[in-house]
């Protein structure tokens, strides 16, 4: 099967289409015909090894698995020998390990049945960002109708669902992105866009009850100073900090702050399981939310769907097309 691999760490360079072997699932996973896979941040830190932190878990001189990719949707192709709730041919999306390829494997606790009125493309989309945002809001932030939030990183793929979760959990919601995506961003329900290349998040006139940092790069005193007395920062990462450890400084700073201060101020590491993308599907089938795709690519231009979501600011998630028809 084709597959985008990398044999090193290090920029879009680094990848390469190569024929590799077929995976076959084990006993509580399925192997998935991939038809989409979605790009972000997130593989583009496992394809640079940055933080090197990271690389313990990765790998520590390149990649334990070279084959890219976590977001993905496609056709269950087979099954584990204990695998009883999914069978081939069932559409579904999820966490796929390395899902830059014809085909990958997932764990079945980390997939979903798709929402049935989404096309492949957009399914691919949604697994890491949208959990993301679903988790940020409600596991941590425990939003409420009724209150204000900001999200800083409002048009990218974690951003673009978050305004989407909290206008559909009845909250007021206010936009922060570039001046050019402020459309995208009115459109997806926020009542408030702030430019960030024209204006400050904070002057002092907002207060928001929950702040969700989906870009990760303001100082901490910044975003406080944007929460009301009790309000609550929730950091999702970026890309500062420094080249050993990132931005786990700021992580526990905030673990640190919140024990001393009102505000409550959380980190988050999400993980992908099958509630919350069932929780997801409703959403979805209802109408209340709707994956954003801003451009796609076919699987053998992985380096430059990597490289438009570094340079190019997308309007919601970039995705790899593996099946042309998905």
């Amino acid at each position: 099967m084709k597959a985008i691999v990398q044999d090193v760490y290090g920029s879009a360079d680094t990848l390469h289409v190569r024929d590799v072997v077929r995976p076959s699932p084990a006993e509580g996973e399925v192997l998935v015909r991939v038809h989409a896979a979605g790009v972000g941040p997130d593989v583009w830190h496992v394809m640079t090894g940055l933080p090197l932190m990271v690389r313990p878990v990765f790998g520590l001189r390149g990649p334990r698995n070279p084959v890219r990719g976590w977001d993905g949707a496609g056709r269950v192709e087979a099954v584990g020998a204990k695998v009883t709730d999914f069978e081939p041919g069932d559409a579904v999306y999820g966490r796929l390990d390395g899902s830059f390829a014809e085909y990958a494997l997932a764990k079945t606790e980390r997939i979903a049945p798709t929402p049935q009125n989404v096309t492949f493309r957009q399914a691919a989309a949604v697994p890491v960002s949208a959990v993301t945002a679903l988790q940020a809001l409600h596991t941590k932030a425990r939003l409420r109708a009724g209150q204000k939030v900001l999200v800083i990183g409002a048009s990218g793929g974690v951003g673009s669902f978050a305004v989407q979760l909290a206008v559909a959990h009845g909250a007021e919601v206010a936009g922060v992105c570039g001046g050019r995506a402020a459309k995208f961003v009115r459109s997806l329900g926020a009542t408030t866009v702030l430019d960030h290349t024209r204006q400050e998040i904070t002057d002092g006139s907002r207060r928001y009850d929950v702040v969700l940092d989906a870009a990760g790069n303001r100082p901490l005193p910044l975003l406080r100073r944007a929460l009301t007395p009790r309000g609550t920062l929730v950091h999702i990462g970026g890309e500062g900090g420094s080249r050993w450890f990132g931005d786990t400084g700021t992580q526990l700073r905030m673990a640190l702050m919140t024990r001393f201060t009102r505000h409550d101020l959380l980190g988050l590491f999400a993980v992908v399981g099958r509630a919350d993308l069932l929780t997801l599907t409703a959403l979805i089938e209802s109408g209340d939310i709707t994956p954003a795709v801003d451009s796609t690519y076919p699987l053998t231009e992985a380096r430059d769907a990597i490289r438009h979501l570094k340079r190019g600011h997308p309007r919601g998630k970039v995705v790899l097309v593996v099946v042309p028809e998905a």
